[in-house]
Formats: C-alpha cells, structure tokens, sequence
C-alpha cells in the first residue's frame, strides 16, 4: 500500500479543529467572562502608555547605540544603500525570511479548492450548521450631548469719545470799487538853496509838509546882465532857480502863482461779501484768484482807468468742534465686555479716547446635535449583553496639546531661536466717520470683503480682514496717524497675524503668563517667544475652548449591531465579485 506524504500545513489545520473542538467544552458563561477580562486589561493598559512620558526603554526593540550611529547617515544619504546591503547578508530577520521561503509547502489550486470547500459550504447555508444559534438584538436609547465647550472665540471691538473736527469750505467774491474826486491844487514857487528865499521867491522849506511836493523847476531872476541894446543884452550871472511847488491845500501866508483842479482816482476794495468768512475764528482763506486776468480799462465818471484784475475770488476752510461719542451701540450689548480706555491723540487733557470692549464673535451654522447612545443589546444564541458607551471628554484636550507641539516644531525660527513669530498688520479707519478698513471678526468674511473693496480700502486692508476673520490675528492697540488742528481725524490698528488660530491663542494668553505685554501699538513687531519663554509657559492653564471647535468634542463607540451588518455585507459582497 502507497503511503501519500501529508503536507504540514494540513496537519497544522487539523490541529486547530481538534482545539477548536476541545474549547468548545468551555461555557459560554466562562468565555464571556474571559473577554471581558481580556478587553479590561487592555484598556488599562492603553490608560497606562498614554499618560506615561515615553522613553527609550520603553519602545520594544530599541538599541540607543545603533540608533545613534544612524545620524551619520542622515549626513551621507548615498551609504544607507550600501550599508543595507551589507547588513542584510548577516541579519538574522533576512535570513528567516529566505529559508521560509525556500521551505514553505507548495500547493496545487485543486488542492486547495478542497481544503475550503466545507468551509464554502458552511458559508453558503451558515444557520444549517449553528445547530439553533442566532445573532441578534437591540437598540438602546441615544441621549443628545450638552453643548460643547468649543467657542467661536471673541474679538475686540472699539468705540471713540471726544472731540469732533467737522470741515467746511465756502467761497465768496471780491470787487474793485474806483471812485473819481476833483482836488484842487496850490502852485507855488520857492528858492531852495536860500534859506530865507530870494526877492518875490520864498524858501522851499516852508513847502516840506506831507501836502506838497515838487513837481518841477524854472530859472531864476537874473542878477547882472550884459551887452547893450545894439548887440543885445545877456545875463551874465542868473539867479537862484525857482522849484515849482504842487500842494493839495493852501499854504499860510504864501500866495499861489496858480490854482488848478485835478481827477483822483481812489480804488478800494468790496469785501463785504467775505466778512462773515473772515470774522469766524476758526476759517482761514485758504485761496484768492482773480476772476478777469485781463488788464481793462473802465470809464468812471468820464475817466479812464486801467487796471490788471477788477475781481476775485476767494475759498475759506472752516471747522467746527463738537462732542462725539459714538459708543451708544456697543454700550447697549449686554454680551460685550468693557476692558479699557485708551488715549490715541496722545494730548492732555485728552481730546479722542478710544474705548476697547471685548464681544464674542457672531455665531455661525452649529454641527447639529450629538448623541452618546448607551444600552444596545447584542445576543448570540439568546445569551445578550448590555453594550455601555462612554462620551470622551478629554479628547480634544490630548488633540490641542499634540497639535500645538506639532506647530512649535514647524515654526521654530533656528536664526533667531524663537516660536510662533508673528506678523504685523495694519488698518486704517476715521474716528468718528463711516470709512471704516478694520473690520475683522465682528463681521461676516465674504460680506465684509465686498464693504472693503467699496469703501476703496488697500489690498493689504482687505487680507488683513480675511485673516482676522479666521481668527489668525491678534489686536495690539490703536494709535493716531492723522491730526487736524491737534484733534486726531485718522487712527490705525495694529495686529499681529500669526500661522494658526492656535498659534495666535498660545502668543496671547502665555503673554499674560510671562508676563510679556505687547509693545505700544506703533511700535510692536510681534516678536516669537525664546525657548526659555516657552518652557515657562503651562499650557493647560490656557484657555483652548476657541480651538475646541476644530476638533472632535465627543468620541463614542460605533452601533456594533450596524457594524456587524455592515462587516458580513462586505464579505458577501467580496464573495461575489471573486466568484466561486
């Protein structure tokens, strides 16, 4: 008789059956109680790795010295090829590995087909060989969750009290006026080398008065003559000249040779239109423009007169100063907190405060309510077992911890050894008027993209917004960047915008740790922590609940009975596509 070799892996199956056979003698009261055992071991255990501080000796397999001499190969990359290469000929792992497969049974499809073909069967018409056994169960009743701890954060919002500068302008016309008058006017005659004049002539200095002025000359009497009538008579020794003297009104004591009348034109100035614009204190003329460039010549009561301009026009600024307070909305928000006062004009006594409140952030869309369901039955056989869940609560407090390790590392700055550096950013708004740049988180991010663009604010206004929006930035102050009559009319915010939410969270609250206020609002440059600061820093002192949001708020355990459902489905479905 032939005796056919049986292959090691069927005998390998047989042995499991025949323990199968021998654990069936168990109760299934026993091998409940066992699983639970087990799966309660295990979770302590999980409970145990996850709040130790991991170490070296306790990674399985780990050998400090080998993994040390490794950094060499992080320096040279081109020898990790050939050093595998040489360990692997030695390594015991590699060597089992080639053996197996140069050992291991070979199987025919055929003999496989009728290795599996009971377990086909069974598969097909399970119920036929469970002798009675079924699966089956419940649901229990699912109890919605409380409100999350996550928030949508808060942001600053500002208001101004103090002094309002409202700006005027006006214009007004001015007019030449020519009036013409006849004057008469005294001609006199007067010696002025004689002090005490010389025959009929007086001296000139009786004529020094404002009044008169000389306005011409004539020779003098002649003081001896010469010649005879034959040849004819000349002077050989002229007197004094005579001046000619020209007053506006008679002189005491003299007599005018002649008395004639003269047209004086007086030109004057028609500014009656301007008064009430020049008497206000607080307007000043700003312009004048002649309106009639053109040299004319008019006719005024028969004379002529020429004049470059006869006309102008003139432009005033004014202001008027008034209280303004435009607080009374935010004030009325009993959801909004107020936190200080701060002085923008930078004066005493102060002339623009700005009052800072903190608000929390509109709320958007919620996630919809969530359910931690608790008391599914899940039978096998008409032996069930109640399945208790358990919300996880401290979830999102491992998931913030580990992400804002992550961020350390990827914003370490190695050149100025520091973390979670910021960037300043900037806006401008007016104190007490509609153009507003710096809206940030108390308005919705599209809607209040599009008032941006309108109110003609700058590219770098416009993403500063969005970044505030997703709650990146941090306000540092405001200060004042335009004046107008030492009254502040223009003022900036200044914010430091940073990577992350969580990023932002960490520099605003370990500030007050530190204490590490920030700097004057034109002047801070949202400097990172140094290591040192940070190893100072207790993050779980810190309030994450803005963050919260992003993660996972409650964790519960699948329906085990959908689960199951779900698992045999896909295997039928497996089955089906692969065919007998």
């Amino acid at each position: 008789m032939t005796r056919r070799h049986i292959p090691a892996p069927i005998i390998t199956l047989f042995g499991w059956i025949a323990l199968a056979s021998l654990a069936h003698s168990q109760t299934q009261e026993s091998a409940r109680a066992d699983g639970k055992a087990f799966g309660q071991a295990q979770i302590e255990k999980a409970k145990t790795a996850a709040s130790t501080s991991p170490d070296a000796d306790r990674i399985p397999n780990f050998d400090a010295d080998k993994a040390s001499a490794l950094s060499d190969l992080a320096e040279q990359p081109e020898r990790l090829e050939a050093e595998a290469r040489s360990a692997a000929r030695s390594h015991t792992g590699l060597q089992t590995i080639e053996d197996s497969v140069r050992r291991r049974a070979r199987f025919t499809p055929a003999e496989i087909e009728r290795v599996i073909a009971r377990a086909g069967a069974i598969n097909e018409t399970p119920l036929e060989y469970t002798s009675g056994m079924a699966i089956g169960g419940e649901k229990g009743t699912c109890v919605p969750l409380p409100p999350g701890s996550g928030t949508a954060g808060s942001y600053f919002a500002t208001c101004n009290t103090g002094t309002i500068i409202e700006q005027g302008s006006g214009m007004c016309s001015v007019t030449l006026l020519a009036e013409i008058e006849q004057q008469p006017r005294y001609h006199y005659l007067c010696h002025a080398i004689s002090t005490y004049g010389f025959g009929v002539a007086p001296s000139c200095d009786i004529f020094k008065a404002d009044r008169c002025q000389a306005t011409g000359s004539r020779p003098g009497p002649c003081l001896q003559w010469g010649g005879n009538r034959e040849q004819g008579r000349y002077c050989v020794e002229p007197g004094e000249p005579y001046v000619e003297m020209t007053c506006s009104s008679s002189v005491v004591g003299e007599t005018p040779y002649l008395v004639t009348s003269e047209n004086i034109v007086t030109i004057s100035r028609d500014e009656s239109r301007c008064q009430s614009w020049s008497d206000e204190a607080d307007c000043s003329q700003i312009s004048e423009t002649c309106t009639d460039e053109a040299p004319q010549t008019r006719i005024v009561d028969g004379v002529a007169v020429t004049l470059s301009c006869w006309g102008w026009e003139r432009r005033y600024q004014c202001i008027r100063r008034s209280a303004g307070n435009d607080c009374n909305e935010i004030e009325a928000r009993s959801d909004c907190r107020f936190v200080r006062e701060d002085c923008i004009s930078e004066d005493s006594p102060c002339s623009t405060i700005e009052r800072v409140y903190e608000c929390p952030v509109p709320g958007g869309d919620g996630t919809g309510t969530q359910y931690v369901c608790d008391g599914d039955v899940y039978c096998i056989d008409g032996s069930c077992e109640t399945i208790e869940r358990k919300a996880n609560d401290e979830f999102k407090d491992a998931a913030t911890a580990l992400h804002a390790m992550d961020e350390a590392r990827g914003q370490f700055d190695p050149e100025t050894l520091t973390l979670f550096k910021g960037s300043r950013e900037t806006c401008s708004s007016k104190v007490f008027g509609v153009l507003n740049c710096c809206k940030g988180k108390g308005f919705p991010l599209i809607p209040g993209v599009s008032l941006l663009v309108a109110l003609g604010c700058d590219r770098e206004e416009i993403l500063l917004h969005e970044r505030d929006a997703r709650g990146l930035c941090a306000y540092v102050g405001t200060y004042c960047s335009s004046k107008f009559l030492g009254v502040c009319t223009t003022k900036r915010k200044a914010y430091c915008c940073f990577e992350s939410k969580l990023s932002r969270i960490l520099q605003e609250q370990g500030r007050k740790q530190l204490p590490k206020p920030w700097a004057k609002a034109r002047e801070e440059q949202c400097a990172g922590f140094t290591l040192d600061e940070f190893a100072r820093l207790d993050l779980s002192q810190m309030d994450f609940s803005e963050v919260y949001a992003e993660f996972t708020e409650a964790a519960r355990l699948p329906d085990e009975l959908e689960t199951s459902a779900l698992i045999q489905q896909k295997i039928s479905d497996y089955y089906e596509r692969s065919g007998p």
